[in-house]
């Protein structure tokens, strides 16, 4: 099922260029519009993070759906689980993040949730795709759809955040520094982190339309890092520019990336007995896999990108996954990635153990990983390549069963990602260095 337009979440690009322009984008409206109205469901939500272009892109979406004969619901900007909830909700046909992410200001695009909060089925991309593709037309003055805001959303999303929280813990006594990317987060995570009763130090809370991302949140923790050890926090918390993402940093100022809060969460709930089992990714960490087998607790590898991740937890029925990114899934509360519930679980896991962080990570040690990127000149079937299969046996051979190799083509870049990982870093350094080079010179 090739897709023209969507990719593994939603469509994005560069502002400005196909597909992400005022035309391009009210068609998508519309073609959603109409492909959820042939359902009987015409309420679509509407929600955007902190971009200057998402101004354009809302109004562009709600022209386009109305159009359709669709109503919009349209909640200004929010985290993109928040638009997930509230679909949910509000039993609306569908919602649309207008968000590119962590990625710059520059760039945009347009995600969707179905009604059960979850990313859009196959079958229904396909639909909208194809409706794209045929001449748009306008419904009758009388049948066109009706435009509102609702006005309470970012109080709906606070309370649920927070009741994902045992009733019985508060956060008193925490010193928390919340980095929110100048993003989606800005203005909830401050609220939800104060209310349950931390000392929250706020920074990147002043959106400009510009600076999302922009040397701060998730993807840039350096500037989280430095102040946790300047107001001696008790630990710092970062999420990117729409908020599905999040990173941790200890009171030492070391950072924790989402294998490392997976390991923490998978732990805590391991004490009630209500983990299965948790789905990682191909780039997931050996020592995440090696620390929860020792603990009974199986891994489950699923291709990178949350939508696979999602479907490896439906699968073997598992609860909790995510990504070393820190796109975190907790499906016991919420059904998609939630850096703001994910951070509460971490949090809950440290109030009920009455443990740090760098005490709840302890029991993890990650293996060290070195990748390399290897430009693609020309396409080659690396599977069929004697050479590059000659030198991953070698490989294999020396890592004895105590490391893994991973050729994965980049979906975003042209580019082959070389990855070994091994308990022994120098081990690591030539093997990496080795096959990269086999693979340079195969693809060259």
């Amino acid at each position: 099922m090739s897709r023209k337009y969507f990719g593994t979440d939603g469509v994005r690009g560069r502002v400005g260029q196909h597909p992400i322009t005022p035309e391009f984008v009210m068609k998508l409206g519309w073609a959603a519009g109409k492909v959820f109205a042939k359902q009987g469901r015409n309420n679509i939500i509407i929600g955007k993070d902190t971009r200057i272009s998402g101004y354009m892109f809302e109004a562009a979406l709600e022209a386009g759906i109305v159009a359709a004969g669709a109503n919009v619901t349209m909640i200004g900007p929010m985290p993109t689980p928040a638009i997930a909830y509230l679909t949910q909700t509000f039993r609306a046909a569908c919602g649309i993040v207008i968000s590119a992410s962590h990625n710059p200001y520059y760039d945009n695009g347009i995600k969707f949730f179905g009604g059960d909060g979850q990313k859009l089925p196959d079958d229904i991309e396909l639909e909208i795709e194809r409706m794209i593709d045929e001449p748009m037309t306008v419904v009758e003055s009388a049948e066109l759809g009706k435009a509102k805001r609702m006005n309470d959303a970012a109080g709906r999303y606070i309370e649920f955040c927070k009741s994902t929280f045992p009733n019985e813990r508060s956060l008193e006594g925490l010193r928390i520094v919340l980095d929110c990317a100048h993003g989606a987060t800005y203005q909830v995570a401050p609220a939800i982190f104060k209310e349950l009763g931390a000392e929250v130090i706020n920074t990147a809370i002043q959106p400009n339309g510009l600076n999302i991302n922009d040397g701060v949140g998730q993807t840039s923790p350096e500037a989280l890092q430095a102040a946790v050890l300047d107001h001696k926090a008790d630990l710092g918390i970062a999420f990117d520019g729409d908020g599905d993402r999040v990173a941790f940093v200890d009171q030492q100022g070391q950072l924790l990336d989402g294998d490392e809060l997976l390991y923490i969460i998978a732990m805590h709930q391991a004490k009630s007995q209500t983990v299965k089992g948790v789905v990682g990714t191909l780039m997931s960490n050996l020592g995440l896999e090696l620390a929860l087998q020792a603990q009974g607790i199986e891994l489950v590898r699923a291709k990178v990108g949350d939508r696979y991740v999602n479907e490896q937890m439906k699968l073997h029925g598992y609860t909790l996954g995510g990504e070393s990114s820190g796109h975190i899934i907790c499906h016991d509360v919420m059904t998609t990635g939630d850096g703001i519930v994910a951070a509460l679980k971490v949090l809950n896991a440290m109030c009920s153990s009455g443990q740090s962080l760098c005490d709840l990570r302890s029991g993890m040690k990650k293996a060290p990983m070195k990748m390399v990127n290897v430009k693609v000149v020309n396409r080659v079937d690396l599977d069929g390549h004697s050479e590059v299969q000659s030198s991953i046996a070698r490989i294999t051979e020396r890592l004895a069963g105590k490391g893994r190799i991973l050729l994965r083509p980049s979906g975003t870049e042209p580019v082959i990602r070389v990855m070994v990982e091994a308990q022994d870093a120098d081990m690591v350094e030539n093997s990496v260095m080795e096959l990269a080079d086999v693979v340079r010179n195969a693809v060259s």
